[in-house]
């Protein structure tokens, strides 16, 4: 196209050129032919050449008659013809630039219509495996790219070859072999070639197979989505097996027993009987070991029906995909960590019973219970009472009239060295419900005699008797393979062995997992339906001795559960916490001060006030102390009052509920338990201390006392506080000296020995503070020795150390007596203290002190009534709730604080009923399907 454009270019100009060299050539003849020619003029005076007409009619009309026309000069020619190059160059610009955005969009829209065109390729995407498989897939085409790619070498170099030997004439032997060796290693390779196809064919045709069945996986999952809120019924096995689950859990003093049927599975440690089990849920469930325990407690199976192959616990929501070895795994693992979990206090084996309920397709419907294997010799990491927990377990399952004990024999070792035989034999001796399995057979055919086998199973070895005996092989010792590997091995074994083939003996129906799993089915629900309505009257009899008993014993109570009241009780407590909220402030103020002064009054007195009494100055002496007091010991020691005085409130609402109408004693064991350990685990937050310091700091440097009310309080606050002290002396005092006069006179009582050398010693110690009433808290030496002296006249010898004990207590009745006198001088001494301060005639420090104290008993006291409403008293409440969910789940702990015969007689009431009531719905569904 661009070729076009500049051919076009050169072609213009071409005629541009001859165009200007024809106008410049032109002469006056030319001229006259054009002015004499109308049309042509008129012709030449349009277009682009418009020039020659009109410009030159211009000079024709305008020029000078004189001069006449004159030629234009050629500069101005040269000029139009560059003027008119440049035009035509600039048209040519502009029709490139079109030419080319218009070729650009053309030619985008044939690349579109080239592109709808295609055919759509989306389906390679479902097609195509994706993921690892595709990187498989992908090299695997390499390799046979690989594999084409030399044999098309191959193939090329001899058709090289036979072109060199035709042209050379080459006939030799040698070079036909080469030859054919050639043609042999394409043929060969051809041929690999086409097996990889066939091969990879077959994967592509399995994958759109499975492709297929995810699809409509999918779909199934899809519309199930609509359905799942519908309530699923249940079915008959599981119905059945809650019954039993039911039982499982009743402890009932009625000698009423669990006689309900189902499947119990014995044998010798390592005799297979898991193995079997295992074979009839088709799939491996359970853990494995080498020779060692691994069946610890009893395992409850519940085999049902259903379209997946599922397992699932009976207190779990979680189900276990039996199809996928991670989930087995799973499953396995969780009953091994339950087995373990149950066994408690150094124990091997536990009765404790792990539920289980495992569905699947062509899954025979039953109830089987594995029990640990029978063992003859303990290990010394067994317990030692190992062996007869073991026996005693498996006779009390094998003691129901109505179980169906599977007795399981191993093939590969001697008859003689069974335990569990002689165990079968006590339980069950005329064996109408017992089946005798053998397992291991293939190993049997190959170390046992065939005539001792075929004794076995036609029941001519054993004394035992039983209803069946049947054959299985449960694996090839190999703890990897799946149930379906086994069970092909099984029938393998079975179609092939010359043991079962040989004179007839053994029945078909004899051998193999499946046959033995649909007989133990059959089975069991015979046993079922002979017995249920038995077992139901037993239970209806049961409850209704029971409720008979309850109407006479609690006839205006309605009969609730452990758990029920558990609950009311929780209530109760909670109530109590939301009382603790709405005591009002004055209340709690009372209380708070009470038990801060309680704690810390005889720091007050020993550390603060006898200390500075001492002292020559007494104010001094106080604010160092207060201080001190206030940084380091004062609000840890608030804090624990605080903590104290919402204890005793607490437990004194608590109290107080007791003497209700409404209240039911039952409860008040269950709730002291649940408020002491509350209380016990209850802290103060720590940041309270930090808090109160400042606070507590700031209140004692305040040293006036401000009007005559707060100082008539600091008065009396003083005279009680000091009456309180006074009168704890005087009980000390008494306790030294003995009684007095009178009530030795009146109560017939007597002085010791010890009493008379303190009344002595009294007697002296008052002498001194008689001459000085100003004395000071400690003795002198020389003091010390003159009442001795004056001691050792009246015949009673004593120590120093004896004087000092006894003057403590007298000297602190003494001062207390004038702290008291000190304070009713200063009850009126108000007015006198304000105008005079420190320097009044009457010394009122001792209010001063104790208005300081009592300023700060208030500030403490109401900081603590707050952070009690606000924080602690809803930390106590979450406290209460933890400690009673903890009790909540601790059914051991329930069964100890909840006791007595109300709380007995209707757990088992309750129990009663249910079970009957299970019962019953069974016998509806069980007659409903017959």
């Amino acid at each position: 196209m661009l070729r076009i454009y500049q051919n076009t270019y050169r072609r213009t100009a071409r005629k541009a050129v001859v165009y200007s060299t024809k106008v410049a050539c032109c002469n006056h003849s030319t001229l006259c032919s054009i002015t004499s020619h109308p049309r042509r003029s008129q012709d030449h005076g349009t277009g682009s050449s418009s020039y020659n007409g009109s410009r030159h009619e211009e000079f024709l009309l305008s020029g000078n008659p004189a001069r006449g026309w004159q030629m234009p000069p050629p500069s101005r020619g040269y000029g139009m013809l560059v003027v008119r190059i440049l035009r035509g160059a600039l048209k040519l610009r502009y029709l490139v630039l079109g030419g080319a955005i218009g070729g650009g969009v053309s030619l985008s829209k044939k690349y579109e219509d080239w592109k709808d065109g295609l055919p759509d390729f989306k389906w390679l995407e479902d097609a195509m495996p994706q993921g690892e498989r595709w990187s498989q897939f992908s090299r695997n085409l390499i390799e046979v790219g690989s594999l084409v790619k030399n044999a098309i070498d191959v193939a090329k170099d001899d058709l090289k070859a036979k072109t060199t030997v035709a042209a050379l004439g080459i006939t030799t032997d040698e070079s036909r072999k080469k030859y054919e060796k050639l043609q042999s290693q394409v043929e060969t390779l051809q041929t690999e070639i086409m097996n990889v196809q066939i091969k990879y064919q077959k994967e592509l045709e399995k994958m759109e197979k499975e492709n297929r069945e995810l699809r409509q996986q999918y779909l199934i999952l899809k519309s199930n989505k609509k359905t799942t809120a519908k309530k699923i019924k249940k079915s008959l096995i599981d119905m059945y097996s809650e019954v039993l689950d039911e039982l499982s859990g009743y402890d009932t003093g009625y000698t009423m027993a669990d006689h309900l049927p189902r499947v119990v599975v014995v044998g010798d440690q390592s005799s297979g009987k898991t193995s079997v089990l295992e074979s009839i849920a088709k799939a491996r469930i359970f853990p494995r070991g080498s020779g060692e325990m691994m069946t610890r407690a009893p395992v409850k199976v519940t085999l049902a029906e259903g379209p997946y192959h599922v397992a699932q616990f009976r207190d779990s929501d979680r189900e276990y995909d039996l199809t996928k070895e991670s989930d087995l795994q799973d499953l396995r693992r969780d009953v091994e960590f339950r087995m373990k979990a149950s066994v408690r206090g150094g124990k091997t084996v536990s009765n404790e019973v792990i539920a289980m309920t495992v569905k699947g397709p062509g899954l025979q419907r039953m109830v089987l219970v594995d029990l640990p294997g029978i063992i003859s010799t303990m290990t010394v990491d067994m317990a030692s009472d190992t062996k007869d927990s073991i026996h005693q377990m498996t006779k009390h399952y094998m003691s129901n009239p109505n179980a169906i004990i599977l007795c399981i024999q191993d093939g590969s070792v001697d008859a003689e060295r069974s335990n569990v035989t002689d165990l079968v034999m006590q339980c069950d001796p005329l064996g109408r419900r017992t089946i005798f399995v053998l397992t291991k057979v293939d190993l049997a055919e190959e170390l046992a005699d065939p005539d001792r086998i075929r004794k076995i199973l036609s029941g001519k070895l054993f004394p035992m008797k039983a209803l069946g005996y049947y054959a299985v092989v449960t694996g090839r010792g190999r703890k990897d393979d799946s149930i379906d590997a086994i069970r092909q091995y099984e029938e393998d074994f079975f179609k092939n062995s010359k043991l079962f083939h040989r004179r007839g003996v053994i029945m078909p129906h004899q051998v193999t997992s499946r046959n033995l799993s649909l007989a133990v089915s059959d089975r069991f629900w015979k046993m079922v339906r002979e017995t249920i309505e038995q077992q139901a009257d037993a239970f209806k009899a049961t409850r209704f001795n029971l409720e008979t008993e309850w109407k006479n014993n609690f006839p205006r109570l309605r009969e609730s559960g452990r758990d029920e009241l558990f609950d009311k009780a929780k209530g109760e407590i909670l109530d109590e916490v939301v009382t603790l909220s709405q005591i009002s402030a004055k209340k709690w103020d009372d209380a708070l001060n009470t038990k801060l002064w309680e704690k810390l009054s005889n720091y007050v007195f020993e550390t603060i006030y006898l200390p500075a009494a001492q002292s020559d100055s007494f104010n001094t002496m106080v604010d160092i102390k207060l201080r001190q007091w206030a940084e380091q010991a004062l609000p840890a020691k608030s804090v624990e009052a605080g903590w104290e005085a919402l204890q005793l409130e607490f437990i004194s609402l608590m109290e107080r509920s007791k003497k209700t109408q409404d209240h039911d004693g039952i409860f008040d064991q269950l709730k002291a338990a649940v408020v002491d350990e509350a209380i016990r685990r209850h802290s103060w937050e720590d940041k309270a201390i930090d808090m109160l310091r400042v606070i507590q700091l700031n209140t004692l440097e305040d040293r006036f006392v401000h009007d005559k009310q707060e100082w008539d309080s600091a008065v009396k606050f003083l005279e009680t506080s000091v009456n309180a002290k006074l009168l704890q002396t005087e009980e000390t005092l008494a306790q030294m000296f003995g009684p007095g006069q009178m009530r030795r006179l009146t109560h017939w009582q007597y002085l010791t020995q010890d009493q008379q050398k303190r009344r002595s010693v009294k007697n002296e110690l008052d002498k001194i503070l008689k001459n000085d009433t100003k004395h000071l808290p400690t003795l002198t030496h020389d003091e010390l020795t003159t009442v001795r002296k004056n001691l050792q006249r009246d015949n009673v010898d004593v120590d120093t150390d004896y004087i000092r004990q006894t003057w403590f207590p007298v000297y602190r009745k003494h001062f207390l007596q004038q702290a008291l006198q000190r304070a009713k001088d200063c009850r009126k001494a108000y007015y006198l203290y304000t105008q005079q301060g420190a320097e009044c005639e009457i010394s009122c420090s001792d209010v001063v002190l104790f208005w300081r104290i009592q300023q700060v008993i208030k500030i403490t006291g109401n900081a603590l009534r707050q952070q009690v409403i606000n924080r602690e008293a809803r930390r106590l409440d979450k406290e209460i709730k933890a400690v009673l969910d903890e009790f909540s789940d601790d059914e051991e702990k329930k069964g100890y604080l909840l006791t007595g015969k109300r709380v007995l007689l209707a757990e088992e009431l309750i129990k009663v009923r249910q079970i009957q009531e299970k019962l019953e719905e069974f016998i509806n569904s069980l007659n409903q399907e017959k």
